[in-house]
């Protein structure tokens, strides 16, 4: 360990690109101000990402990188008491030899690991730690704690100014026209919205088939659905939907789908405070663009849209009103739900592997498993119900409205799904939810919200392949899927489970 002897010493970040890299830092920059509050902290890039690191509330100044001498004439002249190496390229271990600091760490890359297993498939362990889990390695060196050890709400300040809203009782537009997931995801953001405007009217456009989830949330003044996937025309829904939006008069509109029609529908509304994110295809068109990260959970990144408007933006998954029983009852000796399909192919599991699943669940505690699934997915469900065998399985796929799903995920003890809509339901009515990741990872902020759930996952350098999933493995091998173990899974549905009967007691 190093000792740095000043009460407020002057540290040096080299981070030069890319934006997730850099994006990646703001937790060491988080935790070094934690330990020296008086620190000064600044940040060597390129200039193309000084917009981004200027937003971040802990670097005190952004040197861009314009060249390798002139980098070096900074770095001395500025005199730093240390400086860490987060980019560890030649050029950076070079500015980093030559600088008159007295302390120089730097961060383990892991390069040829990954190369190796690229290019040969051959693994290494160094490739089971995170970017960011290395990034915060060299703080030890220091004696920093690591107490933040993730992103976090208030790491990056929104761009532009807060927004100016009328004095009164507001009009405020959630528009939110993405998957399930996506809209489940956007419930704490909602309730967070009406709490920081009381005497607001929020209004949310959604499309039908999510209409259901904000209904049962009970928070919006009113729904207006989107019918962009079934209307007739694409561009007469749009005009129509514009043209009500309009008819509103809206004092704001808070925009958490990355689409450009989203963006283009709140501005052809001539709603005048449209906020979304600084990655959306329409930022163009937004009057407030909050960053976005995807290491925070999806949850918090919706939650950050809110900061051109209100502070304090923490907040739960609001209470999903109880719309009627469940559609199975203590007869049918439900144990656990599963979720097994999908949209995109290479989210599944191997149909083969539910099965095992479902026969050991069903061998260590007598009943039958829950099937839930929409109607797309009853082809695969049912070859799953044939192989786990019928006298184990309540199969409701596509039998449930959005309502009835909801009821029949609330009672369970644990809920088993793939990255999807459901996994975040169950999340949200507190049932535990084990997510079997493929194609995604946890990283991208999607796993299922709150303490006591699991992620089941196998590190490989190829995922995430896709944000969402794709029809088929594109290196063709399927690994992310075919590694994951029945006995893996089992554990974490066990181990969930035990933390539901203990809460219990």
């Amino acid at each position: 360990m190093v000792d740095i002897s000043k009460p407020d010493p002057k540290i040096l970040v080299i981070r030069m690109s890319s934006l997730g890299d850099i994006i990646l830092t703001a937790p060491v920059f988080r935790n070094l101000k934690a330990r020296w509050p008086g620190a000064r902290l600044e940040i060597l890039v390129k200039p193309q990402f000084l917009g981004a690191v200027t937003k971040n509330a802990f670097i005190d100044r952004a040197i861009p990188f314009t060249g390798l001498a002139a980098a070096l004439r900074e770095v001395n002249a500025a005199g730093y008491d240390a400086i860490i190496d987060l980019h560890d390229t030649p050029r950076s271990r070079l500015i980093s030899l030559l600088a008159a600091a007295p302390v120089k760490l730097r961060y383990r890359k892991a390069s040829l690991a990954r190369r190796l297993f690229v290019g040969l498939r051959i693994p290494s362990p160094a490739l089971e730690k995170h970017t960011l889990d290395r990034y915060l390695e060299p703080l030890a060196a220091l004696g920093v704690p690591v107490v933040h050890p993730g992103p976090e709400l208030g790491d990056w300040a929104p761009g532009g100014a807060r927004a100016e809203l009328k004095q009164g009782p507001l009009k405020i537009c959630l528009l939110q026209t993405a998957f399930l997931g996506d809209c489940v995801l956007t419930l704490p953001l909602l309730k967070k919205l009406r709490e920081a405007f009381p005497d607001a009217a929020v209004t949310v456009v959604t499309r039908p088939e999510t209409a259901g989830i904000f209904a049962a949330a009970g928070l919006a003044a009113e729904i207006i659905e989107d019918r962009k996937k079934t209307a007739p025309s694409g561009f007469a829904e749009f005009r129509r939907l514009a043209g009500e939006l309009r008819a509103r008069n809206f004092d704001a509109v808070i925009i958490p789908h990355r689409s450009l029609r989203s963006a283009l529908l709140a501005w052809r509304a001539g709603i005048p405070v449209r906020v979304g994110f600084s990655s959306s295809a329409g930022r163009a068109l937004l009057t407030h663009r909050v960053p976005f990260s995807w290491l925070l959970h999806d949850v918090e990144r919706n939650l950050a849209l809110l900061s051109p408007l209100a502070e304090n933006l923490k907040s739960p998954f609001p209470g999903l009103r109880r719309d009627a029983g469940a559609p199975y009852g203590p007869q049918d000796g439900v144990i656990a739900g599963i979720n097994a399909g999908s949209a995109w192919p290479t989210k599944r599991w191997p149909a083969e592997n539910w099965a095992r699943l479902i026969k050991r669940l069903t061998a260590e505690r007598p009943g039958k498993v829950l099937l839930v699934g929409g109607p797309g997915e009853k082809d695969w469900n049912a070859e799953i119900e044939r192989l786990a065998g019928p006298e184990r399985c309540l199969n409701l796929t596509g039998k449930t409205s959005m309502p009835e799903l909801m009821e029949a995920i609330r009672p369970l003890k644990v809920f088993i799904s793939n990255d999807s809509g459901p996994m975040h339901i169950a999340a949200a009515l507190g049932v535990p939810a084990v997510g079997v990741f493929g194609p995604t990872t946890r990283e991208l902020g999607f796993f299922p919200y709150g303490p006591g759930n699991r992620v089941i996952e196998t590190p490989l350098a190829c995922r995430p392949c896709a944000l969402h999933g794709s029809k088929k493995c594109p290196r063709g091998h399927f690994l992310c899927m075919r590694l994951l173990t029945v006995d893996e899974v089992f554990r974490a549905a066990q181990e969930c489970r035990a933390r539901t009967r203990g809460a219990a007691k």
